[in-house]
């Protein structure tokens, strides 16, 4: 019961909650106890809205950095985490495999602020052994959502 309301929710999060007990085959009051319960537990962890940036007159720079840290003692990667995303600036910090620890998500006005983000806060911790930072160029489907539909291909014969 909760999954399904779990993954009802995460792609229509402002889902009313008698249609959500309809699609689901339960009680409006048994959605929204279930809902209010993972909300108490952190199970959902939040809402928020997605917008195509590019659609408006804000301006708006997306990096990901990749960042290679050396493990603390005791706490492993967990206690550089915290202090990485404590910064304003970082929208998403993720513990990745392969030839980096950490991709942080930070989003600026312009490339120059991320570049002084990094060069200034994120570079000069202790445990940062080196950073690669990935600009987003244009975003066409983000999370589940198609922001740039593409062009239609013709089909050109010789």
């Amino acid at each position: 019961m909760r999954e399904e309301i779990l993954r009802l929710i995460e792609n229509k999060s402002r889902i009313d909650l008698k249609e959500a007990a309809i699609l689901l085959g339960m009680e409006e009051a048994e959605v929204a106890n279930a809902i209010a319960e993972m909300e108490k537990e952190n199970i959902i962890c939040g809402y928020y809205t997605l917008i195509d940036w590019d659609k408006t007159n804000e301006d708006r720079v997306t990096a990901l950095i990749e960042v290679r840290v050396t493990p603390q003692r005791g706490t492993g990667f967990d206690e550089i985490a915290e202090r990485i995303m404590r910064y304003d600036e970082v929208k998403a910090v993720y513990l990745m495999s392969g030839g980096f620890d950490f991709t942080v998500i930070i989003e600026e006005k312009t490339m120059k602020e991320i570049s002084q983000f990094v060069t200034s806060k994120l570079s000069t911790l202790d445990s940062i052994l080196s950073t690669s930072t990935n600009f987003v160029l244009k975003k066409y489907k983000d999370y589940g959502t198609i922001l740039a539909e593409t062009e239609e291909r013709i089909l050109v014969t010789p």
